[in-house]
């Protein structure tokens, strides 16, 4: 009677079941204390929420102002000339004015030109420190830094360089060494680049408000970034920080988890954390001292006998699970010697159940594959954006006209290279999928008027013909149809990449100057690149040939 492992990992999983009843009842004194941490964190994270609405609806409203004058400049923005951009930032300036306005908390707000649009109209910046109103201020000399180093100049850089809207941590302001967090929209015209507007408020408003969340004795709340960035702490001065002294943040606080368990400076904590609309993380954090009672030490009992069961039962599983699939490890490293093309391989099990029956058919299909492998090598010659034989069947191609050379049993023949012009200007323009369609109209045009001689992909805009029988015959009749299908395809054409045009040179073989094929090959690649030269000096003149 066969031994399913599907039985044997029943039988253990019951086994474990009784196990963990067993210890879930010397546990249960834990569920105790399960009210008492029930309302720590509903206290904990009742905090977290009321903080979470108070900051998100400060910085939604920042969002939201930045988000209704980058729209607007986007929108009213109609061209990169001097006096159009003076006029729409003049426009821009009226508009920010009202907008930050009426949005709380705003310390500077900005527009800001890229020098790379123009040196003359270089945007504003106006700030309100001492809280009775914006004024004007000097702008930032943005020429003075390397606009793709998003280390530097970080309200401008950053949203250059990923053209996206971005919340930044706290930093300096480079000009009024006031500590900041920024809401940065970069603004572009006919996908060009033109500039930043954004919103900067002040970082002692924001940890004011998380300053102000506390619980029991010593509760409190601080900010983070989802990687564990610490940007404010009420007991540590984060700005005095840098990366050598910044502390660690514990790895349970940078978990997906709500509520976490932690140990920070030899204390343990609870913790509950809510994302911020800014990319923050809002915790409140707790000693686990102010809510423990007098079960600390029965717990601490209880978990060191249940960690040591848990140990002991896994210990056991570990070893009986090891001896059961054995047998599928055993497999599993002949399947991968299989798939390096390994198929000399002993699998000894035989026994009548699941494992054993797989190892029987993957024995055999081994056996079948093997003798089948030579089969499967015979299609990877085909090109798969074009579907014509690729680089390597035109090597064994010519290794074949060789051969019949060389054995006198060769007709006449000719060697074709065709280049086609302008892919990389195509792929660099419009994109490599408008190059492929490029690429697929000059290899469809080939094979059209080649249509008796194969034809092959030898490289990313290069391809050759064999000319041979009728093709080799009619050659110049054919090089005249080559030219003609060209020009009409490219004057029905909409689109440049719908556009074909293709270098060619074509060279006859010659006993007199071709000791191998090769030569004739080269011949015919110099006679491409030549006309390659002429067609660039001289679209006009026709197909390099020769014999």
């Amino acid at each position: 009677m066969m031994h399913s492992i599907r039985t044997k990992i029943m039988l253990l999983t019951a086994v474990m079941i009784i196990v963990s009843v067993t210890i879930v009842a010397l546990l249960s004194v834990v569920f105790i204390r399960r009210k008492e941490r029930l309302e720590t964190d509903q206290m904990l994270l009742l905090l977290c929420e009321t903080g979470e609405r108070n900051l998100d609806y400060y910085f939604d409203s920042v969002q939201e102002s930045v988000a209704r004058v980058a729209s607007y400049a986007e929108y009213d923005i109609d061209g990169l000339e001097t006096e159009q951009l003076e006029d729409h930032v003049t426009r821009i300036r009226d508009y920010f004015e009202e907008t930050a306005g009426n949005t709380n908390g705003v310390l500077t707000y900005y527009y800001r030109i890229d020098p790379e649009i123009s040196e003359t109209v270089k945007g504003f910046w106006y700030t309100n420190l001492d809280g009775t109103g914006f004024r004007e201020h000097d702008v930032t000399d943005i020429t003075l830094y390397d606009t793709q180093d998003t280390s530097k100049l970080v309200w401008f850089t950053v949203p250059k360089n990923t053209g996206k809207p971005v919340w930044l941590p706290p930093y300096i302001t480079d000009n009024l060494d006031v500590r900041v967090v920024s809401h940065n929209i970069p603004i572009s015209w006919k996908n060009r680049f033109v500039g930043v507007v954004g919103i900067e408020l002040d970082y002692s408003m924001i940890a004011e408000q998380v300053s102000s969340i506390r619980l029991y004795r010593n509760g409190y709340a601080f900010l983070t970034d989802e990687k564990g960035n610490l940007f404010y702490h009420p007991r540590i001065d984060v700005a005095e920080l840098n990366e050598e002294t910044m502390p660690q943040i514990p790895e349970g606080l940078v978990s997906e988890s709500t509520f976490t368990r932690y140990t920070f400076d030899g204390v343990e904590k609870w913790a509950a954390w809510l994302p911020l609309s800014n990319g923050m993380r809002l915790i409140v954090s707790i000693p686990v001292s102010d809510t423990d009672g007098d079960w600390q030490n029965l717990i601490r009992e209880i978990l060191i006998v249940s960690a040591i069961v848990l140990l002991t039962m896994s210990i056991f599983t570990m070893v009986y699970a090891g001896h059961i699939i054995k047998p599928l490890v055993d497999l599993t490293h002949a399947a991968e010697q299989a798939a390096q093309g390994n198929y000399d391989f002993d699998l000894e099990y035989s026994k009548d159940d699941e494992i054993g029956r797989l190892t029987t058919i993957f024995k055999r299909m081994a056996r079948h594959t093997k003798d089948h492998i030579s089969d499967l090598n015979k299609r990877v010659y085909v090109d798969a954006l074009t579907s014509v034989k690729n680089k390597g069947a035109f090597t064994n191609a010519v290794e074949a006209l060789q051969k019949q050379l060389d054995e006198e049993n060769a007709d006449s023949f000719g060697i074709g290279m065709f280049d086609c012009d302008d892919l990389k200007a195509v792929n660099d323009q419009f994109g490599h999928d408008k190059g492929d369609i490029y690429l697929k109209t000059a290899c469809r045009l080939i094979c059209n008027v080649f249509h008796h001689s194969p034809v092959f992909r030898i490289g990313g805009d290069e391809f050759a013909v064999i000319l041979r029988n009728d093709d080799y015959e009619n050659r110049e009749e054919l090089i005249r149809s080559f030219h003609e299908s060209a020009e009409k395809i490219s004057a029905s054409a909409k689109n440049k990449w719908e556009q074909v045009s293709v270098a060619m040179g074509i060279a006859e073989y010659d006993p007199q100057a071709d000791r191998l094929v090769i030569d004739t090959v080269r011949r015919a690649d110099r006679l491409m690149y030549a006309d390659k030269r002429a067609r660039k000096q001289d679209p006009q003149r026709g197909t390099v040939k020769g014999r």
